[in-house]
């Protein structure tokens, strides 16, 4: 079946919201298309018909959130921009409630959040405890497989299953958090619980790192009560 063109609704507001519906529609398609696609393509993934495409690139264009290389489309520099700001946000909102859980675990307390491509998770900001005189040591901007360690893990969790994740993803979105030893650094044991906000999938998570093995049920409260405080300031 050929998709049609965009009918109009009834009313401006149903008008609206059904662009800004599709134009997102059409980020998300180039999101998962990193190496772009031409508008025949997306027309094809979105339903929709090529005309009211080449519409929605337009103003997508005009406000730099989609770029043209040749004859496609990819996620512009905008998109990078709104992300740094929101990384902003998320790390302004959740640095006391970090120094709390840090002095509180007595242990290295972090914010993680998912990167662009989905197969890497990076940290975005640390906090160490003020009264330990011994502490594992994590670097902002340490970068790691999405599917390893309990922040990792705690992000995908936080998101719809998928085929083919690991066990370790599955049980972490059975419980709420996600426990790992010795993924990311011999010695060092993590627990992570994905912070979720307005019912969207996890884009970020909360941990804390420790050189050995704690009291997981007492951690695991603490980390899960920070995520929840932290999906509330956002």
């Amino acid at each position: 079946m050929t998709p049609s063109a965009d009918a109009e609704p009834d009313s401006s507001r149903g008008a609206g919201s059904k662009t800004i519906d599709t134009g997102l529609r059409l980020l998300e398609i180039l999101r998962d298309h990193p190496d772009g696609l031409m508008i025949t393509e997306l027309a094809q993934v979105a339903g929709i018909h090529r005309n009211a495409v080449s519409r929605h690139l337009a103003a997508l264009g005009n406000h730099r959130l989609v770029a043209r290389v040749g004859s496609r489309f990819t996620l512009g520099l905008g998109i990078v921009e709104l992300n740094a700001a929101v990384q902003h946000r998320l790390r302004s909102a959740a640095l006391s409630a970090l120094q709390v859980l840090a002095d509180s675990c007595n242990a290295t307390a972090f914010i993680t959040v998912l990167d662009s491509d989905e197969n890497e998770a990076v940290v975005l900001t640390v906090v160490e405890p003020r009264a330990s005189q011994f502490h594992a040591a994590y670097r902002a901007g340490t970068r790691h497989p999405a599917n390893r360690g309990a922040s990792g893990i705690a992000i995908l969790a936080g998101r719809p299953p998928r085929a083919g994740e690991r066990p370790a993803i599955t049980e972490a979105r059975a419980v709420g958090y996600s426990v790992t030893a010795g993924e990311l650094q011999p010695g060092a044991w993590g627990v992570a619980a994905p912070i979720i906000s307005a019912g969207r999938p996890a884009e970020a998570s909360i941990g804390v790192v420790t050189i050995g093995r704690r009291d997981e049920e007492a951690i695991a409260s603490l980390v899960l009560t920070t995520a929840t405080q932290i999906s509330q300031f956002l």
